[in-house]
């Protein structure tokens, strides 16, 4: 799940919300196909300031950790090189895995209100706001313990453990691309 910080901001304008709305889901589509994670196979469900994304359960969570996190900074970091301040995007992403419930409106479950939990977490959002990161991520316990300290190449010692309402999340704030991309 990801949300975009301060989108309901006064200063930004319904056509700056249009933009940034456009380059969330373009940030999130490419990192999707840049990890391996294909983005059509994936159930989303429009927030308004934020996606959820119900990935099957065959794809391997690991590419989230690995590859996706670092592919989705580089993207916002390009699709905030090209816009003005109030149309550049700054997400909080929740890492979490479990059971999935559906009825006629859409998915539900404990999980998804813990995903829910971590992405407005207020030890994330305030972690994001006291640096320029263009991505902070929320591991939950789970996803952390069972995915992400076995990595050897996302960076585990990156995350900081943290107390939130939901229970025990790991954070991590990526503020610049991890390298630079041809055009």
């Amino acid at each position: 799940m990801v949300d975009v910080e301060g989108f309901g901001r006064y200063s930004r304008t319904n056509p700056n919300k249009i933009r940034i709305r456009r380059g969330m889901y373009r940030s999130l589509e490419r990192a999707f196909i840049e990890a391996g994670i294909p983005w059509a196979a994936c159930r989303h469900e429009d927030l308004g300031d934020g996606v959820l994304v119900l990935v099957p359960a065959h794809i391997s969570k690991a590419l989230f950790a690995d590859l996706l996190v670092p592919a989705l900074a580089d993207e916002l970091a390009a699709h905030n090189k090209v816009h003005r301040p109030p149309e550049q995007i700054r997400l909080r992403l929740a890492l979490h895995a479990g059971e999935v419930s559906y009825d006629d409106h859409g998915a539900i479950g404990s999980s998804i209100l813990h995903a829910h939990r971590l992405v407005d977490a207020v030890e994330l959002k305030h972690a994001l706001r006291e640096t320029d990161a263009v991505l902070a991520v929320a591991a939950s316990d789970w996803i952390f313990d069972e995915v992400v300290r076995h990595s050897e190449r996302c960076f585990a010692h990156t995350y900081r453990p943290v107390g939130t309402a939901g229970g025990k999340a790991w954070i991590r704030l990526i503020a610049a691309p991890r390298r630079r991309r041809a055009s």
